[in-house]
């Protein structure tokens, strides 16, 4: 595992006249996802390739581990981080299991036997069956195959750390919906600390557990899906997020946002007739409960303990969505 802190690092390109990237400052928990988002020229992958030192800052510092890594050798850094771009970049030459292998074989330690065992452990955690694709070529695997080959490869070394650059943007819409999943399901298994720079909103607050908005190089807010959405800092974090978006706002606000001590929907005779749901669920997720069920109102239970939170009603989750919506109207224009 491994923490990323940006100390106010700074970016700025000879013959510019002001930084791509400006004093920026805040940390990344290890084992977390934390999404960089932006609109074009917003200095979000030039942050990123800073921290493997394909960009060099001007100043600042980046802490990994309680490690300046702008005092270390910058060939061995990149050989402690698994790197996942766009492109892909496998080798056409070679096959896939000699694409996975490559990073490992570089890194050295690493015996035949063990190597072996690793492009097929791999392969299966990335959901392509070792005996089926390893002697596979590049060319004869579509788009979303080649790109979990790309993840598998940035996995050899068992990295700390995964910087992933838009890796999905040049696919379909079906295949990078099926290669969030898929990363999902990796991340829960890996835990790794992933830095992962994105153009897509939606794609930001699926896979994000953090959110670092960018704008004109400097960072505009940090935050979870919901902070962002509940409370962006100013206009631009509003806009980008789509936190006026009502249906963005019953899709990733909790259930616990709306709840509601004892509806008078419900009468005492029916408190213990009405259904349940986990504390985990969005608005979304209850409000399409309460009309399926047609109750008056769902018990919010926590889901480790089932100990009662409250309630939710369509009452409750209408006063909600109409009082982030009001809190909405006069943002306030602060920056981190």
């Amino acid at each position: 595992m491994a923490k990323i802190a940006f100390q106010a690092i700074t970016k700025q390109f000879p013959g510019t006249n002001k930084p791509a990237v400006n004093a920026v400052t805040f940390e990344v928990a290890e084992g977390t996802t934390c999404m960089l988002v932006g609109t074009s020229g917003s200095g979000k992958t030039t942050l990123l390739r800073m921290v493997n030192r394909l960009i060099e800052p001007t100043s600042g510092e980046i802490i990994i581990d309680g490690k300046n890594i702008l005092e270390e050798n910058p060939i061995l850094l990149r050989r402690r981080f698994g790197y996942v771009i766009q492109q892909v970049g496998l080798f056409p030459h070679m096959n896939i299991a000699e694409n996975i292998r490559v990073t490992a074989e570089i890194a050295g330690g690493w015996s035949k036997e063990q190597l072996a065992e690793r492009v097929d452990e791999l392969l299966e955690l990335v959901g392509l069956p070792p005996a089926e694709y390893r002697k596979r070529f590049p060319r004869q695997l579509s788009g979303g195959q080649q790109q979990r080959v790309g993840l598998a490869r940035a996995l050899a070394i068992d990295p700390a750390i995964l910087l992933m650059d838009e890796p999905f943007g040049a696919l379909d819409a079906i295949t990078r919906a099926r290669m969030q999943d898929e990363l999902l399901r990796v991340q829960s298994d890996v835990h790794k600390t992933i830095l992962f720079v994105s153009h897509d909103i939606e794609e930001a607050f699926k896979l994000g557990d953090m959110i670092a908005v960018l704008h004109e190089g400097q960072l505009m807010q940090l935050g979870t899906p919901v902070e962002l959405l509940a409370k962006p800092s100013n206009e631009y974090v509003r806009k980008l997020v789509g936190a006026d978006n009502i249906l963005r706002q019953l899709q990733y606000l909790p259930v616990t946002d709306a709840l509601d001590g004892k509806p008078e929907a419900v009468s005492s005779a029916h408190w213990g007739d009405i259904p349940t749901i986990f504390s985990d669920s969005t608005l979304l997720e209850a409000m399409l409960k309460l009309l399926e069920t047609n109750a008056p109102a769902l018990a919010v239970q926590a889901k480790d303990t089932q100990e009662s939170l409250g309630y939710i009603t369509l009452a409750s989750i209408n006063h909600e969505i109409t009082r982030t919506r009001s809190n909405e109207s006069n943002p306030e224009w602060t920056r981190i």
